[in-house]
C-alpha cells in the first residue's frame, strides 16, 4: 500500500489535482474544526506524454441539473447497456456507438488509468490562432530598436495560418491595416477621447451590413479579416517593414490606456467567440486618457506606497475602475492580455493588472526591452510541446462537478465567474464563488487555480463505511491547433468520521499544499482588507490548526507569513505549487571542498567563509561567495594549475544556475555576489536570522553570518506559537 506522500505524488502527476486533505471529515461541524478548509490546487492543462487525445466526444449524464461526464467512478451494467452517474445516481443509456461494450472491452474513459482523459470535439470549424501586438513608441531608441527585433524574432515563431495585426500607440493611437500593398495605411485615434464600442466599430468599419446590401451577413467580418487581421505567411514581409520604420516618438506622451479598448472589438467582431493572445509592450505610465496614472509634468511624481496607503493618488481609482472594466469586456470574449512593461521608473501595472489577473496573460516588469529577462521570457511564450504546439490554450471554461455531500465555494486564480448556479454551489463564498462554472481566457501547462469546498453533510447523517466523496472538473478550451477539446478529471477521496479516525484524517494533511491554498486565499483577502489584518487572521489560523491538530506543520506558512502576502500580491496565479512553494520559501543549496552540492536551511547559520551558496527565490537565481572564497577568487587562485580543483567549484554553481536560467519561465534575474557585496542583500533578506546583532555571542563563531535586523527567528516564532496553541487549546 502506497504511502500518503507517494499517494500524494501519484495523482498530482496524472491528474495535476492536490487536495490540502486527502481523507475528508464526514460532516460540517468536524470540517469547520480542521481549520484548513478542503481545497484543491488544480492545474487544468498538466503535461502527460501519455494522454492522447480521444477523437470523439464525451458521454453526458441525462440529468439537466447535473451534465456529469462518464468516467471510472460510475457503475456500468454491461448486458444492459447503462450507466449511473456517480454524482446524481441517475441511470443512463450508452450511445448506439458504445454498443459493443463488455467488461473485457472497455472504452478508455471507464478504465482507472483515465481518470484524466481528453476529448476532441469534432463539430464545428478549427479556429485560428489570433495574435496582436501593441506597441508602445514613447521610449529611447535603443529599447525600441531591441523591442522590433523580438517581435521580428516572434513572428519567425508563428505558424504561416496565424493571423497577425498591429496597433501602435503614442498620443494617437494607431490601428494599421496590414492588407495594403505598397503603402502604409492606418486609422488614427486621439489618446484623450474614450470611446464607446458602436463609435470604434463605425469607424474601423466593422458594423455587418444592412440586409438592404444584399451581400450577405459575412462580408463585415470577411472584409475587416483582410484589412486588419492576416495570415503571417501573407504580411511576414510588410510587418517587418513596418516595425523597421517606426521611431522613437520623443515628443509624445505615452497613454497605454485606449489600446485595451480598441483591442476587443477587433478580434471580437472578425471572429467572435474566438481566443486572441494581445500581447503589449509598454515603455512608460499613462498620462492621458481615462487611463492615466500620472500628469504631463515631469515635476509631478507617480504616485508611491504611501501616496496609496493615504487615498492621496490621484488617479488611481479612475483608472483602476477603466481597466477593471477593459478587462471584464476582454475575459468575456476570451482574449488574453500580456503586459511587457520595460522601464526604470512605474508604469502603471497596479492599475492594470486586473486585465493580467482575468485573463490569464502575462506581466513582465525588466529594467529596459534590451535586457535578456525580456527577451528570453518574451520567446519562451512561444514554446512548443513534442507534437510541435504551443505550450498555450485560449478562451477555456472550467466547470466543477461535486458529491451530494459536497459543495464548492469558489475559486481563486486567473479567472471571472460565469454565473453558472446548480446544485454543486454553495452559499458560503471563498473567492469568486456562487458558481460551479468559470472563465480562463488563458491557460499553460502551469496554470493553477485553486478551489475551495464545503462539506455540507450532516453531522447526525453518518456516511456509510467506506464511502468516498467525489469531484470533477470539465476543461473546454481552444488548443493552440485550433482544436476544440474538454479535459475531464475525475478523483474521489474518502470519508472518515473525525471522532473515531482523527489520526487518519492528520496522516493526510498535504502541508505543502495547504500552505500554497492559504497564500492564496491570504492574498485574496489582502485586496480588499488592511494588511495587518490579514497577518492577525494568519496568525491565529496557524495557532488554531497547531492547537487542533498533532500534524507537523512546516515552516512554510509560519515565518514566512508576510512574506507569503508581499510576493503573492504580484502574482497572477499562474504558478504551480512547487513554483508557489519557492516564491515563498526560497531554495538554498551549499558548494564546498567536502563534498557534493548538497541543500542547506534557509538560515544565516549557511552562510560560511568558506562556501558559495546558490539561491533561488524563483525570480532571483543568485549565487554567493563566501568571505574566504570571495578572497581566493580575487587572488586569482583557479587560474592556477595546481588549483583547478577550485576552478571546477566556483563553476559548479554557475553551470546548475544556467540549467535554471534556461528552462524557468519568466527568466529570473541572475546576480553574482560575494561577502560584503551590495547586492550580498537579497540573500541576507531572504534567510532566518537566527544570528542577529541582539545575540552577540556567536559574533566570531564557524556558525554563520550575523544578519542586523529586529525581526524575531524561526525558533523564537516556534517557541511562542506552541505557547500559544497549548494555552489556546487548554
Amino acid at each position: 500500500m502506497a504511502t500518503f506522500p507517494e499517494y500524494i505524488a501519484q495523482n498530482e502527476e496524472r491528474d495535476g489535482v492536490r487536495f490540502s486533505w486527502n481523507v475528508w471529515p464526514s460532516s460540517r461541524l468536524e470540517a469547520t474544526r480542521m481549520v484548513v478548509p478542503v481545497a484543491a490546487l488544480f492545474t487544468p492543462l498538466k503535461e502527460r506524454t501519455d494522454l492522447p487525445p480521444i477523437q470523439y466526444e464525451p458521454v453526458l449524464c441525462s440529468r439537466a441539473t447535473c451534465r456529469a461526464v462518464l468516467n471510472p467512478l460510475c457503475q456500468v451494467d454491461y448486458r444492459a447497456k447503462l450507466w449511473a452517474c456517480n454524482f446524481c445516481y441517475q441511470r443512463n443509456q450508452f450511445p448506439p456507438s458504445y454498443a459493443g461494450i463488455s467488461e473485457v472491452n472497455q472504452p478508455a474513459e471507464l478504465l482507472p488509468l483515465f481518470s484524466t482523459i481528453e476529448y476532441v470535439v469534432q463539430r464545428g470549424p478549427q479556429m485560428p490562432l489570433v495574435f496582436l501586438y501593441v506597441v508602445d513608441t514613447c521610449m529611447e531608441d535603443e529599447d525600441l530598436q531591441a523591442l522590433k527585433e523580438s517581435l521580428q524574432m516572434s513572428l519567425s515563431l508563428l505558424p504561416p495560418t496565424a493571423l497577425v495585426g498591429l496597433i501602435t500607440f503614442g498620443r494617437m493611437v494607431q490601428v494599421h491595416e496590414l492588407g495594403c500593398e505598397g503603402i502604409s495605411k492606418s486609422y488614427v485615434f486621439r489618446g484623450t477621447k474614450d470611446l464607446n464600442a458602436k463609435q470604434l466599430q463605425e469607424m474601423l468599419g466593422l458594423t455587418k451590413p444592412s440586409a438592404a446590401q444584399g451581400r450577405g451577413p459575412q462580408a463585415a467580418p470577411q472584409q475587416s479579416f483582410n484589412r486588419f487581421l492576416q495570415p503571417v505567411q501573407k504580411i511576414d514581409m510588410n510587418l517587418t517593414d513596418l516595425l523597421g520604420s517606426y521611431h522613437c516618438a520623443h515628443w509624445a506622451s505615452p497613454c497605454p490606456s485606449p489600446w485595451v479598448l480598441l483591442v476587443f472589438f477587433y478580434p471580437q467582431c472578425t471572429f467572435p467567440n474566438t481566443g486572441a493572445r494581445i500581447m503589449t509592450f509598454i515603455g512608460g505610465p499613462a498620462t492621458q486618457g481615462p487611463g492615466m496614472v500620472v500628469g504631463d509634468e515631469l515635476k509631478t511624481p507617480i504616485r508611491s506606497w504611501h501616496d496609496i496607503e493615504k487615498d492621496n493618488a490621484k488617479f488611481m481609482k479612475k483608472a483602476t475602475k477603466h481597466y477593471e472594466s477593459l478587462a471584464n469586456r476582454a475575459s468575456s470574449n476570451g482574449h488574453i492580455i500580456d503586459i511587457y512593461a520595460c522601464a526604470l521608473d512605474q508604469t502603471g501595472l497596479l492599475e492594470m493588472k486586473c486585465c493580467t489577473n482575468y485573463t490569464g496573460g502575462y506581466m513582465v516588469m525588466a529594467d529596459s526591452f534590451n535586457t535578456s529577462l525580456f527577451k528570453q521570457t518574451f520567446q519562451r511564450v512561444f514554446t512548443k510541446d513534442v507534437q510541435g504546439s504551443f505550450k498555450m490554450a485560449f478562451a477555456a471554461t472550467l466547470e466543477v462537478k461535486t458529491s451530494r455531500e459536497i459543495k464548492v465555494s469558489g475559486a481563486i486564480g486567473p479567472c471571472v465567474s460565469l454565473n453558472a448556479k446548480g446544485p454543486c454551489v454553495s452559499e458560503n463564498e471563498i473567492g469568486t464563488g456562487g458558481t460551479c462554472q468559470w472563465k480562463v481566457c488563458g491557460l499553460d501547462p502551469s496554470t493553477t487555480l485553486a478551489l475551495y469546498f464545503e462539506v455540507v453533510n450532516q453531522h447526525n447523517a453518518p456516511i456509510p463505511q467506506g464511502g468516498r466523496g467525489a469531484i470533477q472538473f470539465v476543461t473546454q478550451y481552444q488548443h493552440s491547433s485550433g482544436q476544440r477539446r474538454i479535459r475531464v478529471t475525475t478523483t474521489a477521496r474518502n470519508w472518515a468520521d473525525a471522532q473515531t479516525q482523527i489520526q487518519s484524517i492528520a496522516a493526510s494533511f498535504d502541508q505543502e499544499a495547504a500552505a500554497i491554498l492559504m497564500a492564496r486565499l491570504a492574498v485574496y483577502r489582502a485586496e480588499t482588507e488592511e494588511g495587518p489584518d490579514v497577518l492577525r487572521w494568519l496568525d491565529r489560523q496557524l495557532i488554531r490548526l497547531v492547537g487542533e491538530h498533532t500534524c507537523r506543520v512546516s515552516a512554510t506558512i509560519d515565518l514566512n507569513r508576510k512574506r507569503l502576502i508581499i510576493v503573492h500580491t504580484c502574482d497572477t496565479h499562474l504558478d504551480d505549487l512547487t513554483q508557489a512553494l519557492i516564491m515563498i520559501q526560497p531554495v538554498l543549496y551549499a558548494y564546498s571542498f567536502n563534498g557534493p552540492p548538497e541543500p542547506v536551511l534557509l538560515d544565516s547559520s549557511s552562510i560560511l567563509p568558506d562556501r558559495i551558496l546558490l539561491m533561488d527565490t524563483f525570480f532571483q537565481i543568485l549565487i554567493y561567495h563566501g568571505e574566504t572564497v570571495a578572497q581566493w577568487r580575487k587572488a586569482g587562485y583557479q587560474d592556477m594549475p595546481e588549483y583547478e580543483n577550485f576552478k571546477h567549484l566556483l563553476q559548479a554553481p554557475v553551470d546548475d544556475a544556467q540549467e535554471l536560467l534556461h528552462t524557468r519561465f519568466p527568466m529570473p534575474r541572475y546576480i553574482d555576489t560575494e561577502h560584503g557585496g551590495s547586492q550580498a542583500r537579497f540573500l541576507l533578506s531572504k534567510v532566518n536570522p537566527s544570528q542577529t546583532h541582539n545575540n552577540m555571542y556567536t559574533w566570531g563563531q564557524e556558525s554563520g553570518a550575523p544578519i542586523l535586523t529586529d525581526d524575531v527567528s524561526l525558533q523564537v516564532f516556534m517557541d511562542h506559537l506552541k505557547k500559544l496553541a497549548v494555552s489556546s487549546a487548554a
